[in-house]
């Protein structure tokens, strides 16, 4: 067997329309299609802008609310401008919970938190960095 891509990663969220709204209107994602499974899971996929692969959404309520614990899961989302960014979230008043921090190899970072307890980064890297 040989894997050829990662097509998407599935995050189960307990509020799906305050959880869209975040990645919507915070992060500027695109909401490419909602649906619910045979099992009456309700999914959303979401777009992220120079990405092939998607965020999957899920809320199934009957299992009761979504409590991500604390350094547990985090996405990481590439920003043109940091300083940027950080007004932006300002404007949304969107708090910004560690950073800003730089790295050795000049990249920038600051993480803000999610719906349920998901974190997320916001990385500037400078030209030719390394992903990681």
């Amino acid at each position: 067997m040989k894997v050829t891509k990662l097509l998407h990663t599935r995050m189960r969220v307990s509020d799906m329309d305050q959880t869209i709204r975040f990645y919507q209107e915070v992060l500027g994602l695109e909401v490419l299609e909602r649906k619910v499974s045979p099992r009456g899971s309700h999914l959303a996929f979401l777009k992220v802008p120079n990405s092939e692969e998607l965020i999957e959404l899920c809320s199934f309520p009957a299992s009761g609310p979504v409590k991500v614990q604390e350094d547990l899961v985090h996405l990481a989302f590439e920003v043109e401008n940091l300083d940027d960014t950080i007004r932006s979230l300002q404007s949304k008043q969107v708090a910004i919970t560690d950073g800003p921090t730089q790295t050795s190899s000049g990249s920038r970072f600051i993480f803000i938190d999610a719906p349920d307890g998901y974190e997320v980064e916001l990385i500037e890297r400078p030209p030719g960095t390394a992903l990681v």
